[in-house]
C-alpha cells in the first residue's frame, strides 16, 4: 500500500507530437562547421585558441578529451560541429543530461523540438506528447537487454531506425528460469511494458528522417561513449503512462560507470563544459572521485595534468578564480559550474561566450593547418 497519495499516470491525456507547436526547426538552426565562425572578441578568440593547443597536445598524448554539453548547444545547432570533432578524433566521450537526448532524439526523427513551458504547463500539455515518450523508453528498454547505457541505447535506436522487443511470454519464462540473472532487473521492466500494451512485441519501426541532427546518433556511428546523465521527474519522458524511473536509473546509472572510466584516462588531458551549469559539474566531481579511490588502492597518482575549460553566458560573479574559492557570503560561490571545476585539482578556465560559437571558433582552430 503506497503510504501517501500519487497521480495516477495513466489517466493522462496524451497527445501526438504533431499536434504540438514546435519552436524550433533542425534545418533552421544546423551549423555547416566548414562555414566561418562568429568574429569573438581578441581576448576569447586568444582564450579558444590556447584551448585548441591543449587539446592537441591531449590528443598527441593520447589523453581523453571530455565534451559535456547542456540542451542548448544541441538545439542551437551544434550537431554537425559535433560529428565533425569525433570523425577527426579530436573528441574522445560526450556527456549531456535528459533533455540534451529528448531534443536530441525530437530532431532526428521529426526535425522539430522545443515548446512553450509557459503556455503548455498552464494548459496541462506541457511534455505530454506520445512517440517521445514511447520511443525513448522503447530504445531504453530493449538497450537494457544488451547492456547499452542511456546514450548508446538512444544512439543505436536512431541508427538503426528502431528496434526489435521479445515477446511477453519469452521475458517471462527467462525470468523464471533465471531470477537471478544480472538482467533480470531489465527484462522484468520491459515485460512490464509489454503487458500494459503501450508497447509490443517484435519490429518497432521508427524512421529517423533527420539523424544528421542527433549528436547521439553521430557518437554511435562513430564509436565514441556518449552518456546521459538524467534525472528522475527532470524530463518530459515522465509525462506518460509508460514512464518506468527503474529503466531511466538502470540506464544512467550505467552511464555513469562509463563516464568513469573515460575520467581514469584524463590525464594530461581535457575537459569541456559548454553550457552544462548543474548536471556537468556534479557528475565530473562524483566520477573523478570514484576515480582516484580506486587509483589509490592500487598506488597509482591520482588523475593529474588534466585542464577544465567552462564555457557559459553567464558572467563569472565578478570574481578570479585564478585566486581562488570565493568566501560563502559572496554570489560567486554559489556559481556551481565554476566553483565545482575550480575544486577538480586542474586549471578551471571559464569563457564568457554563447556555447555554439565557442565550439565552432574551437573547431576552425582544431582544423587551422
Amino acid at each position: 500500500m503506497i503510504p501517501h497519495s500519487a497521480l495516477d499516470l495513466g489517466r493522462l491525456r496524451i497527445r501526438p507530437l504533431q499536434e504540438r507547436k514546435s519552436l524550433s526547426r533542425a534545418v533552421d538552426v544546423l551549423i555547416n562547421p566548414d562555414s566561418p565562425p562568429p568574429l569573438l572578441s581578441g581576448p576569447l578568440q586568444e582564450s579558444v585558441q590556447e584551448c585548441a593547443e591543449r587539446v592537441r597536445r591531449a590528443r598527441e598524448k593520447g589523453a581523453a578529451v571530455f565534451l559535456i554539453y547542456g540542451a542548448h548547444l544541441l538545439r542551437n545547432g551544434a550537431a554537425l560541429i559535433v560529428d565533425r570533432l569525433l570523425e577527426k578524433n579530436w573528441v574522445t566521450h560526450l556527456a549531456t543530461n535528459g533533455a540534451g537526448s529528448i531534443h536530441d532524439w525530437e530532431f532526428a526523427w521529426s526535425g522539430v523540438s522545443t515548446e512553450s513551458v509557459e503556455q503548455n504547463v498552464a494548459a496541462g500539455t506541457f511534455g505530454i506528447w506520445e512517440e517521445t515518450a514511447v520511443c525513448l523508453h522503447a530504445a531504453l528498454l530493449a538497450g537494457a537487454l544488451d547492456q547499452l547505457g542511456y546514450g548508446a541505447a538512444v544512439g543505436r535506436f536512431i541508427c538503426e531506425n528502431g528496434a526489435v522487443l521479445p515477446d511477453a511470454d519469452s521475458l517471462a519464462a527467462s525470468l523464471a528460469r533465471e531470477p537471478r540473472h544480472p538482467l533480470a532487473s531489465a527484462r522484468a521492466d520491459l515485460l512490464g511494458a509489454l503487458e500494459s500494451g503501450l508497447l509490443r512485441p517484435g519490429p518497432m519501426r521508427v524512421e529517423h528522417r533527420h539523424p544528421e541532427a542527433s549528436i547521439l546518433a553521430s557518437a554511435w556511428r562513430h564509436g565514441v561513449p556518449a552518456t546521459v546523465h538524467p534525472g528522475i521527474g527532470y524530463d518530459i519522458i515522465s509525462n506518460h503512462p509508460l514512464f518506468t524511473g527503474s529503466a531511466i536509473g538502470r540506464a544512467g546509472g550505467l552511464d555513469f560507470r562509463v563516464f568513469g572510466a573515460s575520467a581514469d584516462l584524463l590525464d594530461d588531458g581535457v575537459v569541456l563544459c559548454i553550457g552544462s551549469a548543474v548536471m556537468g559539474p556534479q557528475v565530473f566531481e562524483k566520477s573523478l572521485s570514484c576515480v582516484n579511490n580506486l587509483r589509490l588502492q592500487t598506488g597509482r597518482p591520482i588523475v593529474h595534468g588534466h585542464s577544465i575549460d567552462v564555457v557559459d553566458l553567464q558572467d563569472n560573479g565578478g570574481w578570479d578564480w585564478s585566486a581562488g574559492e570565493p568566501p560563502k557570503n559572496h554570489p560567486a560561490y554559489y556559481l556551481r559550474f565554476c566553483k565545482s571545476f575550480s575544486r577538480m585539482q586542474a586549471p578551471m578556465i571559464y569563457h564568457q561566450c554563447d556555447n555554439v560559437a565557442f565550439l565552432h571558433a574551437l573547431f576552425a582552430a582544431l582544423t587551422r593547418p
